[in-house]
């Protein structure tokens, strides 16, 4: 239910780590403790577990610009924090692209002065492409709210 959040967090540069498709809430609980972590859910049925009072967030069903306007109040979530630092799929922390990153990058990537980065656990290579530039918008955005 959180995953565009999730990613956006991620893109913002926070260390975010996703729930696992049909992962039990009371797995989750466990998880968010142990990795001391808030676990944010739109799921009210967590709260029937004690510890949740310690560790979960229930979200309101809301778009994505009201949940980040949320995040900014309740968290203090920067969202120019440390952009694209992060793998948005695996959460990694991005390093410098070597060569032979950089040749499996679309052409359009490999423009002088243009900056690749790769994530070291699955080898995504990331650029400024497009895609950054409006999810940077949207971050921008959210930063004022």
């Amino acid at each position: 239910m959180l995953g565009r959040l999730c990613r956006y967090l991620r893109a913002a540069g926070y260390d975010t780590a996703a729930a696992h498709p049909g992962e039990p809430d009371a797995r989750l609980l466990s998880r968010a403790i142990a990795e001391h972590r808030r676990l944010l859910t739109m799921d009210r049925k967590i709260m029937e577990h004690k510890v949740a009072r310690d560790v979960a967030t229930v979200l309101p069903m809301a778009e994505l610009d009201a949940l980040a306007a949320l995040m900014g109040r309740e968290f203090g979530v920067d969202w120019l924090h440390a952009p694209f630092s992060r793998c948005l799929v695996d959460n990694a922390e991005l390093v410098p692209a070597a060569p032979e990153d950089a040749s499996r990058a679309p052409p359009e990537s490999r423009r002088e002065g243009e900056e690749l980065r790769v994530c070291p656990a699955c080898r995504r290579v990331y650029w400024r492409g497009s895609h950054v530039k409006r999810m940077l918008a949207n971050m921008g955005r959210w930063k004022g709210l």
